[in-house]
């Protein structure tokens, strides 16, 4: 999992981010909502209405499923099915009441607190990420049906997991893009019964062309959304922001503002047959 900390894969850029690997394997969630929370972490905030709006559009058939890569401990999963906002688990793993439980202990909370805010309209969600301790907390609280800790880019993917993707309508990525590749989406694109879209939110600080041009040799064609961006997080120093806006200027973005103003911005990408480009318009599903 390389969400708050991901860069463009690049070794200049992994020396200048904080990478925060401590956080995303653990036993349970705190120290990710501790740490990025320092930071003001926001992506899934920004992700929850559009990623709703997109599940309530691809998820019409028994068996569809939404799947999540770069998962980690469920987030977009808790947001995306349940009536909690990311403010809302930043309280929640941080009160001095979760502070006091042992990982046992938190489950057991955990799979109450979901399963009392459970949306009538929850969508299976499957998760994939190379984080065993985050994938196993993250089904064993009951925010995903299936997770898989499987890295498709050094192997083939498993027979379980192209079972699971056969039922895939939607790919979300909150984070992690920049470490992702063909090698990640041929299978699960190949595996599919029907083509999902993919929705993306992606650092400026790298370049998405590369997964855009191999999701077009499926007959998906990617829009980049202009509205706006969307903060990620708070620089962890000064070195993060010379490189953020040195990497951004090199992609051809302005960083005023952003950038320069001291956080990291995503930008949102989704990717569609060309048939379903405009039905709806990326405006009226990223907009207000």
């Amino acid at each position: 999992m390389a969400e708050a900390g991901e860069d463009d894969a690049s070794v200049p850029a992994q020396r200048a981010m904080t990478p925060f690997d401590d956080i995303y394997d653990q036993a349970d969630p705190r120290a990710f909502f501790r740490e990025l929370g320092a930071f003001g972490y926001r992506t899934p905030h920004h992700a929850q209405r559009v990623f709703r709006r997109l599940a309530a559009l691809r998820l019409r058939a028994p068996g569809d499923a939404v799947l999540d890569l770069c998962c980690s401990y469920g987030i977009n999963a808790a947001l995306l099915n349940h009536e909690v906002t990311l403010d809302d688990l930043y309280a929640h793993y941080s009160s001095p009441r979760v502070a006091a439980m042992t990982t046992k202990e938190l489950a057991e909370h955990d799979r109450s607190f979901y399963r009392t805010r459970r949306r009538p309209d929850a969508v299976p969600v499957i998760g994939l990420d190379i984080a065993p301790n985050a994938i196993a907390y993250a089904r064993a609280v009951g925010l995903l049906d299936d997770g898989f800790t499987e890295n498709l880019e050094t192997a083939p993917p498993s027979r379980e997991l192209l079972d699971a993707a056969r039922n895939i309508r939607l790919i979300t990525i909150t984070g992690g893009a920049s470490f992702l590749s063909r090698a990640t989406f041929q299978p699960l694109l190949h595996g599919a019964r029907t083509p999902p879209w993919v929705a993306a939110f992606v650092l400026r600080t790298g370049s998405y062309a590369p997964i855009a041009e191999h999701l077009s040799e499926h007959g998906l064609v990617t829009e980049a959304y202009t509205g706006r961006t969307f903060v990620q997080r708070r620089f962890t120093g000064a070195a993060e922001q010379r490189y953020a806006i040195d990497a951004v200027t090199a992609q051809g973005h302005d960083p005023d503002g952003k950038e320069a103003a001291g956080h990291f911005h995503t930008a949102l990408h989704l990717t569609r047959p060309a048939a379903d480009v405009g039905t709806p318009l990326l405006d009226a599903l990223a907009g207000r």
